[in-house]
């Protein structure tokens, strides 16, 4: 049931999680330390946030603290949820009352110019914000700015439901869908021939 938000008409505050804490077992390595721009991956999402959000978060485990540079914000997860939802769920915990604007450390062609694009065509009145590839019939949940009160709504269907998938979630609420200026952008990296494609279309660009 698509039910309208009880969110106010004006954009609450927007911070920035970089999903960073996944396994990374099909890629097997880190796949937020892969560089594609000249940087560990996870930094460069950060610093893409950065750009358009009041704070930015690296959306982490436990074991990866040691790992992280000086400098950037962490949150850990909490380890309450299973899959994607677990770090975007740890950091409404810890900051309950702003929006976040969650990308995944796994799309290497994401832009400055998408994630400007995602910005301004934010619907604070819906549950959420999100990308979704043309053509396609889900919205993208790891590209995707998630309003409090849709993720207040998340917080009740986890605790009622055995499902963990984001993107039935979003299927089920009122969000506002994004068709990102490239199509590319979406592309997600996430086996070691996933890699090497991605950094042979970059190669060129940004000095990569």
């Amino acid at each position: 049931m698509n039910t309208k938000t009880d969110a106010h008409a004006a954009p609450t505050k927007l911070y920035g999680l970089v999903l960073a804490g996944g396994s990374s077992s099909r890629m097997g390595h880190d796949k937020g330390v892969l560089e594609y721009h000249g940087m560990p991956q996870r930094e460069y999402v950060y610093q893409l946030l950065n750009k358009v959000c009041e704070k930015v978060f690296l959306g982490i485990q436990k074991h990866q603290l040691d790992t992280i540079p000086e400098g950037l914000a962490t949150i850990v997860d909490l380890d309450e949820v299973e899959g994607p939802f677990n770090g975007i769920m740890s950091a409404h915990e810890a900051y309950p009352e702003v929006a976040w604007l969650v990308l995944a450390c796994d799309l290497p062609l994401m832009d400055l110019k998408a994630v400007e694009q995602l910005v301004k065509e934010r619907d604070p009145k819906t549950f959420a914000t999100a990308f979704m590839a043309k053509g396609a019939t889900e919205q993208e949940p790891l590209a995707c700015i998630w309003e409090p009160a849709g993720l207040r709504r998340a917080k009740k269907y986890l605790s009622a439901s055995k499902g963990r998938s984001p993107k039935r979630f979003l299927s089920e609420v009122d969000v506002k869908a994004v068709v990102p200026w490239n199509g590319r952008v979406l592309y997600n990296a996430n086996a070691v021939e996933d890699y090497e494609w991605a950094k042979n279309q970059l190669k060129g660009q940004e000095g990569s």
